[in-house]
């Protein structure tokens, strides 16, 4: 196997290629270290992945066609693509709404482009994420749920990827798998997400801003379980080349924010000093994923409580941080 793996300097895409390298796979890893979040955690996630002898490293971004489709042209041996690279954060997204289309709409576009050129590409499995889901209602929330209703624009470019999975499946059958993620953490996580800026916050004795009293609700999913997922649907392609497959993977638990708190306050021991505001139109009330399919797919089971989960952050973040 000859992986291609985007956003290799990511958090979920450290982790993955980690995982990979460690089962003896071959690893191309591309990221634009972008200065979205400090890039020096970026980097310290890379040094550890040059660690590797199977692991090739090209600073790019996805949406570069020319060094893209010269990296397709040059490499193709590679047999399967996890494209995880993309603009994150919801918020964010109404800041800067150019660099979401650039990334996650063109990014995937040449991305889809260069995999048509790998003769030997079995599956292309890309991030989506549960943000599809917008203000949907009805939990858990199942892959057959409308998703026509985003509610930012983070959302929006994340479904319109789907779609233009889906068109590139019907024209030039290619196997192609959608993992719609939900609220992925863990060490080595990125600083932007609510866990990882709780613990900034609370560590330096600063409010944190909570939602609603803390009462929004979210499927969080540990990162290991996570990765043992990407890796179980990689090597099982869709039967039908000409549909392109969407599946959640999330850890089928909606838990309260106010419980992620309490147990950041408990591993840092300190007590949060908080400031309670209104939801933003941006973020949904609650997110709680059907996982029976990737489950029957691939065996996927996550185990991992979210208290283990948030213990380990906590202990990576104080040796990472030195607290």
């Amino acid at each position: 196997m000859f992986v291609w793996l985007t956003g290799a300097a990511g958090f979920i895409g450290f982790h993955t290629a980690q995982a990979l390298l460690a089962q003896g796979v071959r690893v191309i890893g591309v990221d634009n270290l972008n200065t979205y979040y400090d890039p020096a955690l970026k980097r310290a996630r890379l040094h550890q992945l040059r660690e590797h002898a199977n692991f090739t490293f090209l600073e790019a971004d996805i949406s570069d066609r020319d060094a893209m489709l010269g990296l397709a042209k040059q490499h193709g041996a590679i047999t399967h693509i996890v494209h995880l690279a993309a603009q994150a954060g919801v918020r964010y997204s109404m800041i800067d709404p150019y660099a979401y289309v650039q990334s996650n709409v063109m990014g995937h576009l040449v991305m889809l482009e260069a995999a048509r050129l790998l003769p030997d590409l079995r599956h292309f499995v890309y991030a989506s994420s549960s943000s599809v889901y917008g203000g949907n209602t009805e939990l858990p929330f199942r892959e057959a749920d409308r998703v026509d209703l985003p509610v930012s624009l983070y959302a929006a470019t994340k479904r319109a990827d789907e779609l233009i999975s889906q068109s590139y499946a019907h024209l030039y059958s290619l196997p192609q798998t959608g993992l719609r993620f939900f609220t992925v953490y863990g060490p080595w996580g990125r600083p932007d997400m609510a866990y990882y800026s709780f613990a900034q916050a609370i560590a330096a004795g600063r409010p944190i801003t909570v939602y609603d009293g803390g009462s929004p609700r979210r499927d969080f999913t540990y990162v290991d379980d996570i990765v043992a997922g990407i890796t179980g649907v990689l090597t099982r392609p869709p039967a039908d080349a000409h549909t392109a497959r969407v599946l959640n993977i999330g850890n089928h638990r909606s838990e309260a924010v106010s419980t992620l708190i309490s147990l950041l306050e408990s591993g840092l021991g300190r007590k949060a000093v908080i400031e309670y505001v209104p939801r933003p139109a941006a973020d949904v009330a609650e997110t709680f994923a059907d996982v029976s399919g990737i489950r029957a797919l691939c065996g996927f089971s996550p185990d991992t409580a979210l208290a283990d989960g948030v213990a380990r952050f906590v202990e990576w973040f104080k040796k990472f941080h030195n607290i």
